[in-house]
């Protein structure tokens, strides 16, 4: 009977550890860019919230893996804050996470120092924001009309109003008073009040003068002695 010749063959040994050095490298490479941290955060939107109450609310004031950051759970965190109307986050080359954060506009503070959000949600809070102040107590049905009305003042004009009161009178119960940055002062109603985003205009017409402006009824001005 014939012997089986087997032939053994030879372990490229060269090969074998070229291949498990290769292995070792791409795992090592792997874990470090799974396991590396954030190196950069950037912050876009925010205006009532500073950074740092961002990163908190974000939970990523340690600035936690690239990789593992769950971004929508990251959006969501930073959406329970009563400020913050929606947020995106993004993850960007080299290890950078973008929050573009959209804010509600607060539309002013209420006579119970609370800020009015342009949802009719109000927040008692110590930040100071330059906001038109509402000094007194205003009917029910008055204030909601007052806040959707508050909604359509152009933000430049917002800006330069200083308090504002509910002031009625024997002919007209939705009359309000503006007072201005400025030094003048300005009667609305709440079915004129569209009327304040003409303010620049008739400012312009003033050459200068301080007084009072009725635009309540007859649109005129009366000039302060």
């Amino acid at each position: 009977m014939a012997k089986k010749i087997v032939k053994r063959r030879k372990i490229k040994i060269f090969s074998l550890l070229l291949l498990l050095l290769t292995i070792g490298v791409i795992s090592f490479f792997l874990y470090s860019y799974i396991t590396s941290d954030i190196k950069n955060i950037i912050i876009k939107g925010n205006t009532y919230l500073n950074d740092e109450e961002v990163l908190e609310l974000a939970k990523l004031t340690d600035y936690p893996s690239f990789v593992l950051l769950n971004t929508y759970k990251t959006e969501k965190n930073i959406e329970k804050n009563k400020y913050i109307k929606e947020a995106k986050v993004k993850r960007k080359f080299y290890h950078t996470v973008t929050i573009d954060i959209k804010e509600h506009d607060i539309l002013f503070q209420n006579s119970n120092n609370k800020y009015v959000l342009e949802t009719g949600k109000e927040i008692l809070s110590n930040k100071n924001i330059r906001v038109p102040k509402l000094v007194n107590y205003t009917p029910e049905d008055k204030y909601k009309s007052f806040i959707e009305n508050m909604k359509d003042v152009d933000k430049s004009i917002l800006g330069k109003i200083s308090e504002i009161s509910y002031d009625p009178n024997e002919i007209d119960k939705d009359r309000f008073l503006l007072l201005m940055d400025d030094g003048n002062s300005v009667f609305l109603t709440l079915t004129k009040f569209e009327m304040i985003n003409y303010y620049n205009e008739v400012l312009s017409q003033l050459e200068g003068k301080k007084g009072i402006l009725y635009l309540d009824s007859g649109n005129h001005f009366k000039i302060m002695e």
